[in-house]
């Protein structure tokens, strides 16, 4: 693809600047859209209707941020998972992930249906296959899968039976199928051509939506694995869209300069701003993590 934007009817609704901006998540209850920009270490909530806008520090690199049922945030942290409180501001560690794989950091994160999280870990430098994919539910952690560069999702199909998790670095998109917190029978389910396939959400027909970096847009894929035309946006790196709002038909969008010389970054100088569009078909609700 050329380096030109083209045409989006997309609304910059933050001009964050953030040079990694990851993880949009709906938050039901409050009203927020919770995002983070990884390297710059920051936490941010948006408020749907009112426009509100709020950030804190976070301890280190972080990766997302997911509400939980006891109106806390489950944060994946470069070292580990912490839970986030809004009224104090405070960053706890509840679980440390790999101690034993320094280089690494924790990426992108889900809430399955049952209250499980399901999260990724990545080679901070992107080059070592060092990354994995984890369950963190009932207080156990176990490793569902090996030998990912750099890890994004995962997201799961409306009847919880597929769940797709992606190596970014291989432009690949996997599926596994899914029962009972097990997964059997992965395999790849599509692979980008235009850009790499970074954080994913699936609406209620079952079309998985991919924010492609440095694809200049989000990508989308039918059950069967068919692509359909992409949603345009304004910027090359988009990093992740999401379902949000109380009809859950406003897709908030992540975006990233992450890579960008000086020259191109001035260029595109909306990079890394949170943008909205409207959609036809609700994305599924936004499920509570269970800690």
């Amino acid at each position: 693809m050329t380096d030109l934007s083209p045409a989006a009817a997309a609304e910059l609704v933050w001009d964050l600047k953030a040079e990694l901006g990851e993880g949009p998540v709906w938050d039901a209850a409050r009203g927020l859209v919770w995002s983070v920009d990884v390297k710059g270490r920051r936490l941010h909530a948006y408020g749907h209707a009112d426009r509100s806008r709020q950030s804190w520090d976070a301890p280190d690199q972080i990766g997302f941020a997911l509400p939980s049922e006891d109106g806390s945030l489950i944060c994946g942290v470069r070292s580990g998972l912490y839970r986030f409180e809004r009224g104090t501001g405070r960053f706890s560690l509840l679980q440390a992930v790999e101690a034993d794989r320094p280089d690494n950091r924790l990426n992108d994160g889900f809430v399955s249906p049952d209250g499980a999280l399901w999260f990724g870990s990545m080679d901070d430098g992107e080059m070592a296959q060092t990354g994995a994919l984890y369950r963190f539910a009932g207080g156990e952690l176990t490793r569902m899968d090996d030998g990912y560069g750099v890890t994004n999702g995962p997201a799961m199909s409306p009847d919880g039976r597929t769940l797709y998790h992606h190596d970014t670095l291989e432009k690949v998109i996997y599926a596994f199928d899914h029962a009972d917190g097990r997964l059997s029978g992965k395999r790849r389910f599509a692979v980008t051509e235009e850009g790499y396939p970074d954080g994913p959400s699936v609406d209620t027909a079952g079309v998985l939506h991919v924010g492609l970096f440095n694809g200049w847009g989000v990508g989308r894929w039918a059950p069967d694995g068919t692509a359909l035309p992409v949603l345009p946006l304004p910027v090359p790196a988009v990093t992740k869209a999401a379902f949000c709002g109380p009809d859950l038909k406003t897709l908030y969008c992540t975006t990233a300069w992450l890579g960008m010389g000086a020259a191109r970054r001035a260029d595109h100088p909306l990079a890394g701003g949170l943008f909205r569009l409207r959609v036809e078909t609700p994305g599924l609700p936004q499920a509570l993590f269970r800690g």
